[in-house]
């Protein structure tokens, strides 16, 4: 096996593996601590929804990647393709999405104007409708995908055809496969835009309290007011961290819509690069979050803890 095949495989392996795992911890960690009896904050919530949409995207996308790297042909028949690749844009648009939603949430949770309290009350009370909002949105716009999909054809690859590997998205003509690629990124670039809207009014807002507030030990508030600092920048390292990949992205995306026939490499490096959040970010979450942290140690003590010791390890 060529050198290059094997590098690539290795590195689409390992991406996918670590991701995968480091999203189960996530959802273990919040399983275990639901059936400990604690109540699940609406950040935990949307954390959760997070990992598993995360989790997703790799087993939608870096499983058959790394399948099809390693030689393995007719991983998926056409029913196959259009329900892996349909599952897939919708999983994708959702983890743009949530982290939307986490990043809106938390600029509402650390905003001083006390107005900003009932529309955090309100988005707290109806969080699912917007999460079912949300779902629906992404499963329109990529609607278009499934009825194009289909296993790889012998021969030469036809013109405006997304060569996904295991799977193709034959486009009929170039407007189809442009407007196809406008509607992705501009729901992409609404999200987005709205994610650094709200990171940009978090860090505003850190800058002033921090101005106002040398030392805030000293406040009676000082614990929560610190622990929302803490909780707003670690979304904004989230942000940050999906900021950088989908800026990558979409530069290799936008020079794919320009050209009519994709080299197997630039798709390769693009399946890379937009799996490296849903990769890397559980890993960010853990190292970040107290509760994960908490909850992990407990199961690995679990055994020598009594029930009454396991339910405070989750407190």
């Amino acid at each position: 096996m060529d050198l290059c095949v094997i590098i690539k495989g290795v590195s689409f392996f390992l991406q996918t593996s670590i991701g995968i795992i480091s999203n189960c911890v996530i959802l273990l960690s919040y399983a275990n601590i639901i059936c400990s009896g604690c109540k699940m904050m609406p950040v935990d919530i949307v954390l959760s929804l997070l990992a598993f949409v995360n989790m997703m995207v790799l087993l939608t996308r870096g499983v058959p990647q790394t399948m099809t790297v390693f030689g393995a042909e007719h991983v998926l028949d056409d029913t196959g393709c259009k329900i892996v690749i349909y599952s897939y844009r919708i999983v994708r648009s959702l983890s743009v999405s949530v982290t939307c939603l986490l990043t809106v949430l938390q600029a509402i949770t650390i905003s001083p104007i006390p107005s900003w309290s009932t529309i955090k009350i309100k988005v707290i009370k109806h969080l699912g409708i917007f999460l079912l909002v949300i779902l629906v949105i992404n499963m329109a716009v990529c609607i278009a995908a499934p009825f194009f999909s289909a296993v790889p054809r012998s021969g030469q690859i036809p013109k405006f055809t997304l060569n996904l590997g295991f799977c193709h998205v034959y486009f009929p003509n170039q407007l189809g496969y442009i407007l196809n690629g406008f509607a992705v990124s501009l729901r992409d670039f609404v999200f987005v835009v709205a994610m650094v809207l709200a990171s940009g009014y978090i860090i505003l807002t850190l800058y002033r309290h921090h101005k106002q507030v040398r030392n805030i030990r000293r406040l009676d508030s000082g614990h929560n007011v610190a622990a929302e600092s803490k909780a707003a920048k670690d979304v904004l390292r989230l942000v940050m961290l999906y900021v950088i990949f989908f800026g990558i992205d979409n530069i290799i995306w936008i020079y794919m819509l320009t050209v009519s026939q994709v080299p197997s490499v630039i798709t390769d490096m693009r399946v890379f690069f937009s799996s490296c959040y849903a990769s890397l970010s559980p890993l960010l979450i853990i190292s970040s979050n107290r509760k994960i942290r908490k909850a992990i140690k407990c199961r690995l003590k679990q055994q020598r803890l009594t029930p009454a010791e396991v339910y405070v390890c989750h407190i």
